[in-house]
């Protein structure tokens, strides 16, 4: 247990960034609409997300490169090359550009539901000092560059945001029967954007990316495949563990006019005392923050493999992509600037890269000269095939969403 305990990391930041303020806001209106019944969702979720990792974590740590470096390479014809990194760029780039805003605003939330809101006047604007103190602690973590310590550091706040919300779900005393029937798939048609909602914001496209690459820096050699893997069922199934917990917590309550975690630990205290308020403020906080590390590493990461960096964490040219992502975030949640646009066009445009993504995923962990032997079997397919066909279908009601 003890060296298993060592090898933790990759599948840590994985579920890290998934739980962001978006996956607690969309549980938390899951529950509150629907109950208990788009629990069966987040179990699809965890499935989808499982599969596509996999492949992910595979791809690092034979190739020893990233999803947008072999991207790079695999692709021959300069026009096909040019169109995919543009679109990956395009959509990890400047979408995580928009949602760093959404991250640091729910760490914000999270402490404003302790601590009260603070305001600081700066000419004629109004701003909000938890914002900044948010994107000084990610931009911390994120400039001491050494990989051991990012690990050390997600592995605690993911320890602490598992135990906030799971203890707050057992608070709340949800019926167990009712949990139950929430697995099974009943009424589709009713809760079909709440469906979209859950499975999105697990199923996320610039994990593949992120996870790729943390593997190839953690594990050099192909004996440390198996590690990998198990170590990844077991994080994103807490990642998924997490998410239910909050869904439950929701449902459990039985409340009205709920739009957010914030709103939903303030309906709580008058039944359950400060108690579950404190822990639902904690795990929000927890969440925003790592959220709010991963979206600005993932960015740096793609913009690597899609311009040929031979680039470190180190590295001043990484350095300035992530600083880039994380200070617009801070800019755009300390003022309350709703880059709504930019959000439309994050939305369309990972609605287009998830099935894309996902396609050359299923064809490059299909390739023996990338692979070897290592390459995917019979059921790794199938598995493949069913969860690309889950992503057009989600992408596309995305893009129809929006539009």
């Amino acid at each position: 247990m003890k060296n298993y305990l060592k090898e933790l990391g990759p599948g840590i930041l994985v579920s890290a960034a998934f739980i962001g303020p978006g996956t607690v806001t969309s549980c938390t209106l899951a529950g509150v609409n629907f109950g208990y019944s788009l629990l069966w969702a987040l179990l699809l979720s965890v499935f989808s997300c499982i599969v596509l990792q996999e492949m992910a974590a595979r791809l690092g740590i034979i190739s020893q490169k990233g999803l947008s470096d072999n991207i790079r390479d695999e692709l021959k014809k300069p026009v096909w090359r040019f169109l995919a990194l543009a679109l990956i760029f395009s959509a990890i780039v400047v979408g995580n550009a928009a949602y760093e805003a959404g991250n640091i605003t729910g760490a914000v939330l999270g402490l404003q539901a302790v601590f009260g809101e603070q305001q600081l006047r700066v000419f004629q604007f109004e701003v909000n000092i938890w914002s900044i103190t948010v994107g000084a602690i990610a931009f911390a973590i994120l400039w001491i560059g050494n990989y051991k310590v990012l690990e050390k550091v997600f592995i605690a706040l993911v320890m602490v945001m598992s135990l906030a919300f799971i203890v707050t779900a057992i608070v709340v005393k949800p019926d167990i029967s009712k949990i139950l029937n929430g697995f099974i798939p009943n009424h589709l048609s009713t809760g079909i954007l709440g469906v979209i909602a859950l499975v999105g914001t697990t199923v996320v496209p610039y994990n593949l990316f992120l996870h790729a690459s943390l593997v190839s820096e953690k594990w050099k050699e192909k004996k440390f495949l198996k590690t990998a893997k198990i170590e990844l069922v077991i994080a994103i199934v807490l990642g998924g563990v997490v998410s239910m917990a909050i869904l439950i917590c929701a449902a459990a309550a039985g409340l009205d006019n709920v739009n957010n975690a914030v709103d939903l630990a303030e309906a709580l205290k008058p039944v359950f005392g400060e108690f579950a308020s404190w822990f639902m403020a904690i795990g929000l906080l927890a969440a925003g923050i790592t959220s709010s590390i991963t979206a600005p590493l993932a960015a740096a990461y793609v913009v690597k493999g899609c311009m040929g960096w031979n680039a470190s964490l180190k590295s001043v040219k990484f350095k300035a992509v992530w600083a880039f992502v994380l200070i617009l975030g801070v800019f755009c949640s300390s003022l309350k600037i709703q880059p709504i646009q930019l959000i439309q066009f994050a939305q369309i445009a990972n609605g287009i890269l998830l099935p894309v993504i996902a396609v050359f995923l299923f064809w490059v962990v299909n390739r023996a000269s990338v692979l070897g032997n290592y390459k995917n079997s019979l059921l790794q397919n199938i598995l493949g095939a069913v969860v690309i066909a889950i992503a057009i279908f989600l992408g596309g009601k995305s893009i129809y969403t929006v539009l």
